[in-house]
């Protein structure tokens, strides 16, 4: 391509030549200029001249042929969780692994126990990628995690506020100086904080215990708090395998389970966020398209029997990810009542922090290249 362009300036050079020569003996004919002097005029000037043409040309043809390949990473590291199924789908069926082989580009992954685990791995620079609440993704962004969320993996009613089967609690107000579990700067940390403002309480009226999820389910079973703000699966497994309770539920005070990436890969490789999503999309589509076969593969990798597997996925709506105004709204409520307890500071600017966190670039681009190619 650049050759033949270079040929067709030659052609064009040998016509501007011609019209120059032209034009000097013209000049010569009225001026009485020598034969010599022409020569050395028409040589210097056509020189000039070809050396104007030919400098641009070269240039071009040297940046072309000096371009790089697009940068890429070695290796891309996600999250997997077992409060998000897509990711567990995503790592069994290795979409992604076989999207990035031409590529030699590695996937590696690391289990999250929860939000505020994903939040550390994703500022520690341990992943690239990390499954949280959209709330919890609030509370990061506001003590100055550099993410950005990206996608809905689901809309669940993950989290509820749990005590035994033979508790006399029946009412958030009753939870007025009781031991609480929590895992703070999580979904259920932030449910529980919203529980507590609806009904005139705030985390100083209850004495809070600070577990990771797993545990705290321990502690409610064994009688060693009075009540949890669960998480499913564990929730699903208490329910069904010790009777325990939900005493209150509101679907309205779960904020999505979404997808986080770290700002600076996101800058140095925006391409290979989409293809994260797209694999993502991949997996997500899947599991609707498979739901026998999905239940079965969470069952498995989350080590759970049938009954506790049904009643999570009885709770975990799948049918959308674009992420946008509604997380938006959701997370921005959850973040007044963080400030009122303190959990982010006083001074931050909720709505231009929730404005800040939210990119839903990557993903609109994704569904829009799928809708292209239906």
């Amino acid at each position: 391509m650049h050759f033949a362009s270079a040929n067709r300036m030659q052609g064009s050079l040998r016509q501007a030549q011609g019209r120059l020569a032209a034009s000097l003996r013209m000049t010569n004919s009225k001026g009485g200029l020598r034969e010599k002097s022409l020569n050395t005029h028409k040589r210097t000037t056509s020189g000039s001249l070809c050396l104007l043409i030919f400098v641009p040309v070269l240039a071009a043809f040297m940046t072309g042929c000096s371009r790089t390949p697009a940068a890429k990473p070695k290796s891309i590291r996600l999250d997997y969780a077992y409060y998000n199924p897509v990711s567990l789908v995503l790592k069994d069926k290795k979409f992604l692994e076989q999207d990035l082989a031409s590529d030699g580009i590695s996937v590696e992954w690391t289990q999250s126990l929860g939000s505020n685990k994903a939040l550390e791995l994703l500022n520690g620079r341990s992943v690239d990628f990390g499954s949280t609440a959209g709330a919890a993704a609030l509370i990061g962004k506001a003590n100055g995690n550099p993410i950005k969320t990206i996608y809905v993996y689901s809309r669940p009613e993950w989290t509820a506020l749990v005590v035994r089967k033979d508790s006399p609690i029946t009412r958030v107000e009753d939870l007025k100086g009781k031991k609480v579990a929590v895992t703070r700067g999580t979904d259920p940390h932030i449910f529980l904080l919203r529980a507590l403002h609806e009904a005139g309480l705030t985390e100083k009226d209850i004495e809070m215990v600070v577990l990771q999820h797993p545990d705290g389910r321990i502690a409610l079973e064994k009688g060693d708090v009075d009540a949890w703000a669960g998480l499913d699966p564990m929730m699903a497994q208490t329910e069904i395998q010790s009777g325990s309770r939900l005493f209150y539920r509101n679907v309205n005070f779960n904020s999505y389970g979404v997808l986080n990436v770290r700002e600076e890969f996101a800058k140095q490789y925006p391409a290979y966020v989409e293809r994260v999503l797209a694999a993502y999309e991949k997996a997500r589509i899947w599991a609707l398209q498979n739901p026998e076969e999905f239940r079965k593969l969470f069952a498995t990798d989350a080590k759970l029997d049938d009954s506790v597997m049904t009643k999570v996925l009885e709770r975990t709506d799948l049918t959308n990810s674009m992420i946008g105004d509604n997380q938006r709204q959701v997370i921005i409520a959850a973040g007044d009542v963080l400030k009122q307890n303190h959990v982010i500071s006083g001074s931050t600017d909720v709505d231009a922090t929730v404005n800040n966190l939210i990119d839903p670039q990557y993903v609109h681009a994704v569904v829009n290249k799928s809708l292209a190619q239906r």
